[in-house]
């Protein structure tokens, strides 16, 4: 799954959309500054850190819990270290000159966590955020979406914005932001998604050896999905349904 998503995540439409989504709320929140401490707490093999290095952000960081991972985001020349998330709070690397960030990104990684370490979690991430930083933080959404894709992920859960409205609070978090997408790409996403729950149940594909959904389609269709969520999000600021949940969040001062 690392390699299928090395090879594809500067091209394919779901990727994309979700950088480009991660960097303008980074824009919002802080314009054009490009000195930013940003530090990427699961970062997979490497492709967010990479875009922003794209884009001329240099106070990069990141962790992952994957050697394998870790090794392709150093093929990139990333400063990334191998961490489970679990062991964040004794997060000391002796060349940092310091622990705390402007923005913190956490992409697709609580679904790996029950309420119990999730809030434990989001309580150290908060306290690695700077004053007036912020919490950046894409979900797999709505449990409807659940397939074969979860399963090769080792996901253990999808959200609803209702989860985070009351998690936050407890880890001195604030909702500063949210919107579900895609939710143009919904009902193809949910047809393809039921198909394979009942190829699961049905016994016609084995849960022992399930394939993500991570791939790179035909370039016209991947062309036409980018354009579509694109849209979408240009249309909509906030859309009420999708099978992911994009989030930011700020301090709540003490």
């Amino acid at each position: 799954e690392f390699r299928r998503m090395f090879a594809v995540e500067e091209q394919l439409w779901w990727y994309r959309h979700l950088h480009n989504q991660v960097i303008q709320a980074i824009h919002n929140q802080f314009g054009t500054r490009k000195d930013l401490a940003i530090f990427d707490a699961g970062c997979g093999t490497g492709g967010m850190l990479h875009q922003l290095r794209e884009r001329g952000y240099t106070k990069l960081r990141g962790v992952d819990g994957s050697e394998e991972g870790v090794l392709f985001c150093r093929e990139r020349g990333l400063p990334v270290d191998c961490l489970n998330l679990n062991n964040l709070a004794a997060y000391t690397p002796a060349d940092l000159p310091e622990t705390t960030f402007d923005v913190i990104i956490c992409n697709d990684v609580f679904c790996y966590f029950h309420d119990p370490e999730l809030r434990i979690l989001l309580s150290e991430l908060r306290r690695r955020l700077k004053p007036g930083g912020i919490l950046i933080s894409n979900n797999n959404a709505f449990s409807v979406f659940w397939g074969q894709h979860d399963l090769a992920v080792g996901s253990q859960r999808r959200f609803v914005r209702a989860d985070f409205d009351r998690l936050a609070p407890l880890a001195g978090l604030k909702i500063a932001s949210s919107t579900y997408w895609s939710l143009t790409l919904a009902p193809l996403i949910l047809l393809v998604r039921q198909w394979q729950a009942l190829q699961l149940r049905m016994g016609w594909r084995s849960a022992d050896a399930p394939g993500s959904d991570v791939y790179l389609p035909h370039p016209l269709v991947n062309k036409l999905f980018y354009g579509l969520v694109t849209t979408e999000r240009k249309l909509m600021a906030s859309a009420p349904f999708g099978s992911s949940l994009f989030l930011t969040f700020s301090n709540v001062p003490a």
